[in-house]
């Protein structure tokens, strides 16, 4: 399509009507792992390809389903601010179980009841494993809500901290604290039907 934009320079999208069978998956591929669900990610997929229909601001800069992503990015971050307004679940943030069970002051200086096993994986091998990411969606999923919220923004999507602390309405020392138990329950979840399996 190669019709003039708002400022006069053409227009270098494809035919929207191929957007679906052209990145479809790969938009859907990059939402999987960081929204949890199936029909979420799917709907943040088609809100992508409608918010694409009505920009003007593809150029041909980069590639075209470079944009896509970007645009579905900022709809997940979106979805997780939404999520992160809704009353939190009762008992979500207080105390976690999965890290008091990690840690026994009493058991020496480093403090762990039981010491995190080493995972003697290749990263590469690991991170190309539909299966492992199967479970780590899965893992991902049992977190509570505004934990996971925490985690997907600040280290899948790379959200600045403060920017992260503002849409989730929490200080930055509430983000540490809940990445941290988002780390230490990811890590049990994965030692436990991953690593050990």
């Amino acid at each position: 399509m190669n019709h003039p934009g708002m400022d006069g320079k053409p227009d270098v999208r494809s035919d929207p009507a191929t957007w679906v069978d052209a990145h479809g998956a790969a938009l859907l591929a990059y939402a999987m792992p960081r929204v949890r669900d199936q029909l979420t990610a799917e709907d943040l997929v088609q809100e992508t390809f409608l918010a694409a229909l009505k920009a003007d601001n593809f150029r041909g800069d980069a590639q075209e389903r470079t944009w896509l992503i970007s645009i579905l990015r900022n709809k997940i971050c979106d979805h997780f601010r939404r999520l992160a307004r809704e009353r939190a679940q009762p008992g979500g943030d207080a105390v976690d179980v999965v890290e008091d069970a990690q840690f026994a002051p009493h058991m020496g200086s480093d403090g762990w009841a039981k010491a995190p096993g080493r995972w003697l994986v290749d990263d590469e091998t690991l991170m190309a494993n539909r299966e492992f990411w199967e479970i780590f969606h899965s893992c991902l999923g049992a977190l509570p809500s505004r934990q996971a919220a925490a985690f997907v923004l600040r280290m899948m999507e790379d959200v600045e901290a403060e920017r992260v602390c503002q849409d989730l309405e929490i200080t930055a020392t509430n983000l540490w604290v809940m990445l941290h138990r988002a780390r230490c329950r990811l890590r049990a979840c994965l030692e436990e039907r991953w690593f050990t399996s």
